[in-house]
């Protein structure tokens, strides 16, 4: 599944539910299903900054593509997180910087989220974009 149509079923997904407190549910049951985090991984330096709840983000490369892992101690944060794990995981660095998560406007989510969670949001997005940048450098450097 390409990037642009995980965006397009999770906008799919969030349509359906009839209002914003459906919409918290799903968020919520989206990071009950997250595969736990190894707790090796839950150390500071996985830590995203700007989150006002602990989330700990934890990446590899496989091949081409970055894996991402991630947990969180809050239930609505933990949710936003998985979401974000889903769209990302799997896609290559490139892809990862050339996609932004429009879904996050076309559902709504800005307007209904606390400022403290839409930063927090914010720090993860920019926390998975920043590893993209790294694991690119790490391929174009391999491939030389």
């Amino acid at each position: 599944m390409t990037i642009e149509e995980k965006q397009d079923r999770i906008i799919r997904e969030f349509e359906a539910l009839d209002d914003w407190p459906e919409r918290y549910k799903h968020i919520i049951k989206l990071g009950q299903k997250l595969e736990p985090l190894d707790e090796k991984y839950k150390v500071d330096e996985n830590l995203v900054r700007g989150c006002q709840s602990q989330v700990w983000l934890h990446t590899e490369l496989d091949g081409d593509q970055v894996i991402f892992k991630a947990d969180s101690d809050a239930a609505i944060t933990k949710g936003l997180v998985a979401l974000m794990v889903r769209f990302y995981s799997g896609e290559t660095p490139d892809e990862i910087l050339s996609h932004n998560p429009n879904f996050i406007q076309k559902i709504g989510m800005q307007e209904h989220l606390s400022p403290t969670r839409s930063n927090g949001l914010a720090s993860m997005i920019k926390q998975m974009k920043i590893y993209a940048m790294a694991y690119r450098s790490k391929l174009q450097k391999s491939e030389n």
